[in-house]
């Protein structure tokens, strides 16, 4: 059990990171929503809100007021147990709220958790405060990389940040790492927090294999691409190749082509592709393609976790070659809550490690991120194995 006054300290500095993200925003930025999987800046810092005021307040507050009665409707996500909820695709267009009554929302709530963990809280309380806390640094991933491309999108392509850096460059010599044939553990075991998708801590038989020490970077991938990569059938899924050419996919997402050079959209703006930088801003099909195209693959999500003490990682979320599925022993919690992850294991596939949006003890050897194979808005880059 996670001592009250360090968690409660723990949720007051994530509470503010969420807004020191905002900072560099001018007001106009906080309500764009170009595609649907990019949520605005404003609905991020409400909906964080609201799931404090769902989960905690209202249920365990005695004298609590709810602060709106329509912000359930305007900032609920996907919990269908809650209730109606705005499209996801109309987010962009909530100009009401205003963004002032939404930081008013943000005081407002953030003191009505402070007040209710003054007293006793029961286990319950502490464990639902916790979830809220990591559940709103997930949306603080979200809502760098959701900027990103809303100012990725901009004509414009305006600077977010000075100082945030985007090229993590591993200076060591690409290595094999060997790994023996056997039986392993796999899954979260200690008490720290996981999210419920992590457990089920049991044994897998891996066949022997190597996995690379380092990230693919920009200059591989550029070789990729200058070989014709995008334009050859047989490295691609089938249904990989239909995107690529329903889309017209030809480079990673942020890439632009001026006078013969490559240049990268970093959230610094602008700048000339940096070629040692671990590649990011791919999806799925493009990493298979490239795992494809040098005769390689990608690591399972076990073969990863198994592996992942022997080099760094964090730097991009590294596709792997599973399925997002359930752990043996998976049972989905009760109620609202048990829409958190179960409902998505479908169609997904996992992806390992955390990158430089992920915020600050929030990730973990076992951490399973998932997205869609097609997705690449996220800092997602690529291992290899053999």
């Amino acid at each position: 059990m996670v001592l009250t006054d360090s968690l409660l300290d723990f949720f007051l500095e994530t509470r503010k990171h969420s807004e020191i993200l905002c900072e560099p925003l001018e007001i106009e930025d906080y309500v764009v929503q170009p595609v649907v999987d990019v949520s605005p800046p404003k609905w991020h810092l409400g909906h964080t809100t609201w799931f404090f005021e769902e989960f905690l307040l209202k249920p365990f507050g005695k004298d609590y007021t709810i602060f709106d009665d329509d912000f359930s409707f305007v900032f609920n996500s996907y919990y269908e147990t809650v209730g109606d909820r705005v499209v996801r695709s109309d987010r962009g267009n909530l100009s009401r709220p205003s963004v002032k009554k939404v930081y008013e929302y943000r005081k407002y709530v953030t003191a009505g958790i402070k007040k209710l963990f003054q007293d006793a809280p029961s286990a319950e309380m502490i464990d639902l405060l916790e979830i809220g806390i990591h559940h709103e640094k997930q949306h603080q991933e979200l809502l760098l990389t959701d900027i990103k491309y809303i100012l990725g999108n901009n004509p414009l392509l305006p600077e977010y940040s000075k100082t945030l850096k985007e090229y993590p460059v591993e200076n060591h010599e690409q290595e094999w790492i060997a790994v023996e044939e056997g039986i392993y553990e796999i899954g979260h075991s200690s008490s720290n927090f996981c999210y419920d998708n992590e457990l089920g801590r049991h044994t897998v038989f891996l066949h022997p294999y190597d996995i690379a020490n380092k990230l693919v970077t920009n200059g591989e991938f550029l070789e990729f691409i200058v070989d014709g990569g995008y334009t050859r059938f047989d490295l691609w899924h089938g249904e990989g190749w239909d995107w690529v050419n329903q889309n017209r996919i030809h480079s990673p997402l942020y890439w632009h082509r001026k006078n013969g050079d490559w240049y990268y959209y970093s959230l610094g703006g602008l700048t000339p592709l940096k070629e040692e930088a671990p590649v990011t801003h791919i999806s799925y099909y493009e990493a298979f393609a490239f795992a494809q195209w040098k005769g390689l693959r990608l690591p399972t999500e076990f073969e990863w976790e198994v592996a992942q003490q022997y080099f760094s990682w964090g730097q991009r979320w590294e596709w792997t070659e599973s399925a997002y599925l359930p752990y043996p022993n998976y049972k989905k919690a009760d109620g609202a809550l048990g829409e958190y992850n179960g409902k998505f294991m479908v169609n997904q596939k996992v992806l390992r490690g955390g990158s430089i949006a992920t915020p600050k003890a929030h990730t973990r050897p076992t951490y399973r991120n998932f997205f869609h194979p097609h997705l690449r808005w996220q800092f997602t880059g690529l291992r290899l194995a053999r």
